[in-house]
């Protein structure tokens, strides 16, 4: 399976942000944009974390970033919806597919994965789901991260509210996977 990487080269810089690779060694040479030279060699390596930062501080479009597959990150406390939901997202959507169980087992995921979209049960065992969306929205590292609520618990009211806090969808269980993955569609969509 494809994964993104952490550390890229100026050409791939380039490619992102669609400049000149002379354009990208000029901002780093300035120190605009963080990185390191790799020892013994004028060639610069920039970090992922460092270029989503530049990019947002230019109002450098982002969406040259979501390529390859989608990577989902599925956090729920009942294994039988993770594994469905894990099963059939990778083979019927081919997205790249992570599951946590916990909320610090999202946190743990988040930091080494950065996935596009999460799915997230608002009921967990050990965190509050809302708790687990304050984490991820304060983390400058997965701003791009679209978080989607899942239960069954709440009402159409208070699943509404949960857009209001900050979520940017909500999925009601029980749910056609054919739901989940429109959700993941529009959640991922670039709007020009």
């Amino acid at each position: 399976m494809p994964r993104q990487k952490d550390i890229l080269t100026t050409g791939e810089v380039a490619k992102i942000c669609n400049v000149a690779p002379r354009t990208v060694s000029k901002w780093f040479d300035s120190g605009q944009l963080r990185g390191y030279r790799i020892p013994g060699s004028k060639d610069r390596r920039i970090p992922l974390n460092a270029l989503i930062r530049f990019m947002k501080a230019h109002n450098i479009p982002v969406d040259g970033l979501q390529s390859g597959n989608t990577r989902i990150l599925i956090v729920d406390d009942e294994s039988e919806i993770v594994d469905v939901l894990e099963k059939v997202l990778s083979e019927q959507a081919n997205y790249e597919v992570h599951t946590a169980h916990s909320g610090f087992g999202a946190g743990v995921e988040c930091e080494k994965y950065r996935p596009h979209v999460m799915l997230l049960d608002v009921h967990l065992g050990d965190i509050d789901g809302e708790r687990v969306l304050n984490l991820v929205r304060d983390n400058a590292d997965l701003q791009l991260t679209k978080i989607l609520a899942m239960s069954g618990k709440l009402t159409d009211g208070q699943a509404q509210t949960l857009i209001t806090k900050g979520f940017d969808g909500y999925l009601k269980k029980p749910f056609h996977v054919r739901q989940v993955i429109e959700a993941v569609e529009d959640a991922t969509a670039v709007v020009y």
